[in-house]
Order: C-alpha cells, then sequence, then structure tokens
C-alpha cells in the first residue's frame, strides 16, 4: 500500500473513531436525563423501575398531607382514581400545592414502592393539570365528569 492510501485509511479511520466517540458520549448523557411519566396505576403493576429518576404524577388525595412538625418533610398520596401511591418530599413545597389538585413528582421508587421525590411540580391555575396526568385519567376513564381541564 503506496503512502498516501495509507495516510488517507489513517484519517477516515481517525474519523469514525471520532463520530462514534461523540455519538456514544451523546446516547449516554440522553440516557440519563430521560424521565419516564408513570402512574400510580401503572407503579402498583410494577411497571416503573426501581432506583431510576421518574416522574409520577396525579390528584393529591383529600385529606393525605402530613407534614412534619420539626422538619421539611411531607409526605401525600397521589391517585389516578384506580391506585394510589404514597409520596414522600423533604423540602419547600410550590405555592399552588394542595389536596385535590393535579402534581407530577420527581424521584426514585424505594424498596416499599414510596416514590421518594426530589422536586414537586404543582399546577399554574384552577383548571390546569399536567398533560401526563389528564391523559392517564383520561384513558382510565377516571377523569371527573364536572372537570373542566386546560392541557
Amino acid at each position: 500500500m503506496n503512502a498516501v492510501r495509507k495516510k488517507r485509511l489513517y484519517i477516515v479511520l481517525a474519523i469514525l473513531v471520532g463520530v462514534s466517540v461523540a455519538v456514544g458520549l451523546a446516547l449516554s448523557a440522553l440516557q440519563e436525563n430521560i424521565n419516564l411519566f408513570y402512574t400510580p396505576t401503572q407503579i402498583a403493576n410494577g411497571e416503573a423501575p426501581k432506583d431510576t429518576r421518574i416522574r409520577a404524577g396525579g390528584m393529591v388525595a383529600k385529606g393525605s398531607v402530613k407534614r412534619s412538625a420539626d422538619s421539611l418533610d411531607v409526605e401525600f398520596v397521589v391517585t389516578d382514581f384506580a391506585k394510589k401511591l404514597t409520596i414522600r418530599y423533604r423540602g419547600i413545597l410550590p405555592d399552588l400545592f394542595r389536596e385535590e389538585q393535579g402534581i407530577v413528582a420527581l424521584g426514585k421508587l424505594n424498596d416499599e414502592g414510596v416514590l421518594v421525590a426530589d422536586e414537586v411540580l404543582a399546577k399554574h391555575d384552577e383548571n390546569y393539570m399536567p398533560p401526563e396526568v389528564t391523559k392517564a385519567l383520561k384513558e382510565s376513564g377516571k377523569l371527573p365528569a364536572d372537570a373542566e381541564v386546560k392541557p
């Protein structure tokens, strides 16, 4: 093989290796940042992975919010009107968080089936519900008939 062809072959191989490394790093970064949404029913059925960051949402069950008197720990129940999911959160809840409203929590499931959240997102007006929650409630047929929802 002459020197010019050898040099071209090395250049092509170097470009292929560089592109492969770049694609691998991009896919790795995307894999770490994917947060899949699960409803309480899907979590109860074992569809959600444990020890992986997920999003879970639904309506905060009435009378379920329990606040610690001496810390920022809060425990509450989220429901899709079929199943319930307990969520534990340490921190200040959003101002718009309240019972019987839609929320989405980001966190990891523990061995007890409790979502240990590191972030809680609440609705922004009285007719809003997160799109994932609305879709899940419609699919389960559990969306209240009097609910007027803006996606």
